[in-house]
């Protein structure tokens, strides 16, 4: 090794070392070997409102010439809000090349949580929980990071009549796929109203690895009897037009009052449309393991009756089959 990049791994072992000490179980180590690291933070320890989780991999240049690759993991965190927070932290990587700078960027963004509780707008509406869940690989499925309100509010244009059944439904998790570095699992479960599709992502983000997915994409469908129509809707959460093309595959499978989520986790290398291979292959797998799939000839039937179910966006959108989060 040379004496550059072991001075640039000493600093980053020092580094990695304090930010465990200072922040304690909100630091989260995702992949010690490829130094991804995940760290939870919120306006507030004791009773937060706004929480995010700051994913980021260390390059072996850091922090001599390179900055860390990051990826900021919060649903409600959109457009121009993302797009401000992003520079606010590479102009602290420019003031400050060459210099460790992870501790920095936690605070700022620390600061940023801070300055939008004192505001007039609202939390996240989720009821003290979080969204979605992850497992690396078997029964890996350890609480811990437990992020708190990061679940999209979820706006369905619906009257309370529908959203009675308040029970949390069953949770099941399918077996990860693995594909240089990256993994990609899905999670399942029934729901019946929107209030269930709201509980589930809340019950997976109590998962510590789940909230520290570079992705959660998730997707739903719900027959309603009475109307003969469908509520369904998706969330791409930064990974574009997968959310799209995951109720695309549920639409084909003619699948109803289920909802998918796929969790992935970025290992570094860029896998260019394969990512899009591996999270149908997940929700495929999973619908096909827990019998929401009908026979293939049952199912081109059914996608000819589909086209005329409105696909509800938020409750409002008439197009079926397109994500509006691309």
């Amino acid at each position: 090794m040379a004496e550059g990049d072991a001075g640039s791994d000493q600093r980053q072992n020092e580094e990695i070392e304090a930010m465990a000490a200072i922040y304690g179980e909100e630091w989260c180590v995702i992949d010690d070997c490829a130094k991804i690291f995940c760290i939870r933070i919120s306006d507030d320890i004791d009773d937060p409102k706004w929480t995010l989780c700051l994913q980021v991999m260390l390059p072996n240049e850091y922090p001599g010439t390179a900055p860390p690759i990051y990826q900021l993991n919060a649903p409600w965190l959109k457009g121009q809000e993302r797009a401000d927070l992003s520079n606010s932290l590479e102009e602290i990587y420019i003031q400050n090349i060459g210099e460790s700078i992870l501790y920095l960027w936690v605070e700022k963004i620390r600061d940023v949580l801070i300055q939008k509780s004192q505001m007039t707008e609202p939390g996240p509406d989720v009821k003290k929980k979080t969204e979605e869940e992850d497992v690396e690989c078997e029964d890996d499925l350890i609480l811990a990071c437990q992020p708190e309100n990061p679940v999209k509010a979820l706006d369905f244009g619906i009257s309370e009549s529908q959203t009675e059944i308040e029970e949390l439904p069953p949770i099941d998790h399918g077996i990860p796929i693995t594909d240089r570095r990256s993994t990609f699992q899905a999670h399942l479960a029934p729901v019946v109203c929107p209030k269930q599709v709201k509980m589930v992502l809340a019950k997976l983000y109590e998962n510590k690895k789940i909230a520290s997915a570079t992705h959660n994409i998730y997707a739903y469908r719900i027959y309603c009897e009475d109307k003969q129509t469908f509520l369904q809707d998706c969330e791409d959460d930064g990974e574009t037009a997968a959310g799209g093309r995951l109720l695309h595959l549920m639409e084909i499978l003619n699948v109803r009052n289920v909802m998918v989520v796929v969790s992935r986790w970025y290992g570094g290398i860029l896998l260019g449309p394969d990512r899009f291979k591996h999270i149908n292959n997940c929700a495929r797998n999973i619908l096909v393991e827990k019998n929401y799939t009908n026979s293939p000839e049952e199912s081109s039937k059914a996608l000819g009756k589909n086209k005329k179910c409105s696909s509800w966006r938020n409750g409002l959108s008439e197009n079926p089959g397109v994500s509006i989060y691309s």
